[in-house]
């Protein structure tokens, strides 16, 4: 997109670096940035084109960084720790804020990302002006569990885990046993975002498709429910920025319209 400028970004943190991206209009309209973060298997790359999409039509500054052990960003070698989601709010977005002199801003998240956009909100409570959630999960349902064990018995055929080494490379194998691993930990059977949901002060918008795989319709509700509101996508799964994103794009620049008052809106 021509009027789009792209950059990446190195970010040093103790535990290694992180790999971000950012998209900017040349002429911004003065809304707060929006901060992504992806699912349990993304990266930077794998939002195909939907930051560039979002920053066009909000004509604000999109940015997506890979988390330690995922896409370009240094391996790690460890279990993720069962409170990975706040951990990662506490502990590591705060470098990235910091390195792209980032004050107030909007927090995105797709599937687990959007509990971490969830966690970023609570946390970062007086600068995180609105939270949204694409696909994302409040509490460990059946049907995520059935949905992650049909994906751990496709990426045990032959030649299965190219796609994902495509993508993170030698650290491929760490990314599925880190998903898997941890959402099928019996430690993990009581995980729920209502206590961080709770604290929630700002605007929440849950989106979700009708078709998600890995969450029935009680997620969005659940995480929406007294704090902004749900919509849900017709004819969509699990990933609506790569099935739909000019949908999602419409749906997300549609509501920070209506947030009146706040920074997210402008």
């Amino acid at each position: 997109m021509r009027n789009i400028e792209e950059a990446e970004h190195w970010i040093a943190t103790p535990k290694g670096d992180l790999f971000a991206k950012s998209w900017t209009p040349r002429s911004e309209s003065g809304g707060v940035p929006i901060v992504l973060h992806h699912d349990s298997l993304g990266c930077v790359t794998l939002w195909r084109d939907f930051p560039a999409l979002l920053a066009a039509d909000l004509q604000r500054r999109v940015i997506a960084y890979d988390r330690l052990g995922f896409g370009q960003s240094s391996a790690r070698h460890d279990r993720l720790d069962l409170n990975f989601l706040r951990d990662e709010a506490v502990h590591q977005l705060p470098f990235v804020l910091d390195n792209l002199m980032v004050d107030r801003f909007v927090a995105c998240g797709h599937s687990v990302g959007g509990g971490m956009a969830v966690e970023t909100g609570a946390f970062f409570a007086q600068r995180c002006e609105a939270i949204i959630t694409i696909a994302a999960q409040a509490f460990v349902e059946d049907r995520t569990i059935e949905g992650i064990k049909v994906a751990e018995e496709a990426f045990s055929l032959p030649g299965a885990l190219d796609r994902l080494t495509r993508y993170h490379g030698e650290k491929a194998e760490w990314v599925l046993k880190a998903w898997i691993g941890t959402w099928l930990s019996p430690a993990f059977e009581s995980w729920s975002l209502e206590p961080t949901l709770a604290r929630i002060s700002r605007p929440v918008l849950a989106i979700h498709g009708d078709r998600d795989e890995y969450g029935s319709l009680a997620h969005p509700r659940i995480i929406a429910n007294g704090r902004g509101i749900c919509r849900v996508l017709p004819d969509v799964g699990h990933t609506p920025h790569r099935e739909c994103p000019d949908l999602l794009v419409d749906e997300i620049a549609g509501w920070l319209k209506t947030l009146k008052g706040s920074d997210a809106a402008a």
